[in-house]
């Protein structure tokens, strides 16, 4: 079965388990909170100062105390401010790590149902709402702090007054409750709208040439525009909510704030309060009522959870996993599968039983369009797992392998090669193994891409993105990244598609003159390339049709039909079988 890793959801702490960004968010409820006990300080030292000067016309120390809480007020706003910004980079970029490690992690095959533009969406703008989660959360509490604070003092200048407005709080808290229940819902419909637009737009931006030769250029746009009315709708809605509660919460602070004011003047006229008392009254009120202004607060929050909810499904998803076990010294690369099933959406699409390929010989694997050819080769090379079934290497099964033994001893080589930014020789020597500066240039002129690269601006230290390479040549470096790390197994997967007969010819030569010997298990659509192979595996809809020579299955209606030939049936060339017959084959 597919083993699955499955990891924590580490919201809170980073991957050597300290949090990345704990302090600074320590820092920002600080610094939060002890500016909300300034502006909670404020209205009763104001007040005292009021009255002092109209009593003495000398507030003695407390004017001093009063412009000290101003200044103090607005220089931890200042702090708070600029330790949220890096705390919101720091949690963005922990966020933003570890949903890409998980998805580098995963196998391949976990990864499918996310097209790039999702994955995109996730990693950047998905992020960045969920790294701002623990600023937003401590400003929130906070932001609480400073009400409840004000109540409580509220009680102390005037207990009635204070039962006036703690009577209005529950509207408040309902309205609030009422806003994160429905702002959950379509703040989750809105992102994920948004990665549907941005998969769509990478998958034109792919197909730009076959878009622009059919010219459906409006019917693409039109198909990647689509969804914005509803995106449209979505954000309309989310503001509306948030417009809502603003307004509503507009409505209520006033109406506490007068209520208060004006019991506060009832009580001033009767002598219970004093004037200075009934400004801190006032401000109280409005510090109290201010709650409702957490409804800004609370819809970043409920973004960065549902936000978070995406990143931690790239975070979480299955990965490999790897054993203890190393590959016998010396094997020769003999590769066997074992009742191999390998099921997607609950369908079949490969079944492989007692197929053995013998150490050092060259196999291909052909089959039409939906065979099975790339599901055998990445099960050959563990970049996936069968559902059933084991796949072994000089005897030894894949999964009990460790990850250095595998990568070691199995390379890979495809239609698309990924070579990333570095320089070409960079790109060639990136692997498991370290080659020297001249296995780089061996391995380049096994893939036939020597002479090229001698002819960029800076020859093997040429920068990638500034290498006008092309699809060809591009192929040939990812093979010539496959040769400099060839191990005991090299698995190709339609990795000379893009190459011309001529040079497609001679990378063969090569890869038996100058690679490191070895099995070669490769992908091929041409019958030149079956045709040089030692051994033939022949694959229709996902089961193993034949084992044998080119030249022996050429007599095959069937298997000439493969390659697009029906009638003749005249031989292919002599591929005779140089190594072991291969074990019997359960198609």
């Amino acid at each position: 079965m597919r083993p699955a890793a499955r990891r924590g959801p580490g919201w809170r702490t980073g991957t050597d388990g300290a949090a990345p960004g704990r302090a600074l968010e320590a820092l920002v409820l600080l610094c939060s909170v002890a500016a909300s006990a300034a502006a909670v300080a404020q209205p009763l030292v104001l007040g005292r100062t009021l009255d002092l000067l109209l009593r003495d016309g000398d507030a003695g120390r407390w004017l001093p105390l009063s412009a000290g809480l101003l200044l103090g007020e607005l220089l931890l706003d200042s702090a708070t401010s600029l330790f949220t910004g890096r705390c919101n980079a720091t949690w963005t970029a922990s966020v933003r790590t570890r949903a890409l490690r998980g998805l580098l992690r995963a196998a391949p095959e976990s990864a499918r149902p996310h097209p790039p533009g999702d994955v995109g969406t996730r990693l950047t703008l998905n992020a960045a709402d969920a790294g701002g989660a623990p600023a937003a959360r401590a400003a929130l509490a906070a932001s609480l702090i400073t009400p409840l604070g004000a109540l409580v003092a509220l009680a102390l200048v005037d207990v009635w007054v204070a039962l006036c407005v703690l009577t209005g709080l529950p509207a408040l808290a309902l309205l609030l409750r009422s806003f994160a229940r429905d702002t959950g819902a379509t703040v989750a419909a809105y992102q994920r709208t948004q990665s549907l637009i941005a998969s769509r737009l990478l998958e034109a931006l792919e197909g730009a040439d076959t878009i622009g030769a059919a010219g459906t250029g409006d019917r693409e746009r039109a198909r990647i525009l689509a969804p914005l009315a509803e995106l449209t709708a979505q954000g309309r809605h989310m503001w509306a909510l948030h417009g809502r509660a603003l307004g509503r919460s507009g409505v209520l602070v006033p109406l506490l704030t007068l209520v208060a004011t004006a019991v506060g003047g009832l009580r001033l006229a009767a002598g219970e309060l004093s004037v200075g008392d009934l400004l801190a009254v006032g401000r109280y009120a409005q510090l109290t009522a201010g709650v409702g202004a957490a409804a800004s607060l609370l819809g970043a929050i409920v973004r960065a959870r549902e936000a978070r909810r995406r990143t931690q499904e790239l975070e979480e998803m299955p990965a490999l996993a790897y054993g203890t076990r190393r590959l016998p010294p010396d094997g020769p690369g003999e590769l066997r599968l074992l009742g191999v099933r390998v099921l997607r959406g609950g369908r079949e699409v490969l079944r492989v039983d007692r197929v053995r390929v013998p150490g050092g010989s060259t196999v291909a694997v052909v089959g039409r369009s939906g065979a099975g050819k790339s599901v055998l080769a990445a099960v050959a090379g563990r970049l996936i797992d069968p559902d059933e079934g084991h796949v072994l290497l000089d005897g030894v099964r894949l999964d009990r392998l460790t990850r250095e033994a595998l990568r070691t001893e199995v390379a890979h080589a495809f239609e698309r090669p990924v070579l990333g930014e570095g320089t070409v020789a960079q790109a060639i020597a990136t692997g498991s193994r370290r080659p020297s500066r001249e296995q780089v240039r061996q391995a380049a002129r096994a893939a036939g891409a020597d002479g090229f690269v001698r002819r960029l601006p800076h020859g093997y230290d040429t920068p990638l993105p500034t290498a006008p390479l092309s699809g060809g040549e591009h192929q040939r470096l990812g093979l010539a990244r496959a040769f400099a790390h060839a191990g005991r197994l090299l698995v190709m997967d339609d990795a000379t598609s893009s190459l011309d007969t001529a040079t497609e010819h001679e990378v063969n030569l090569a890869l038996c003159r100058s690679v490191r010997p070895g099995t070669r298990l490769v992908v091929a659509h041409r019958p030149s390339v079956a045709d040089r192979a030692d051994l033939v595996l022949w694959l229709e809809e996902g089961k193993v049709r034949a084992v044998g020579t080119h030249r022996d299955l050429w007599h095959t209606a069937g298997y000439r039909a493969v390659f697009g030939a029906d009638a003749d049936a005249g031989g292919r060339g002599a591929g005779a079988v140089r190594g072991a017959e291969p074990e019997e084959v359960r198609p």
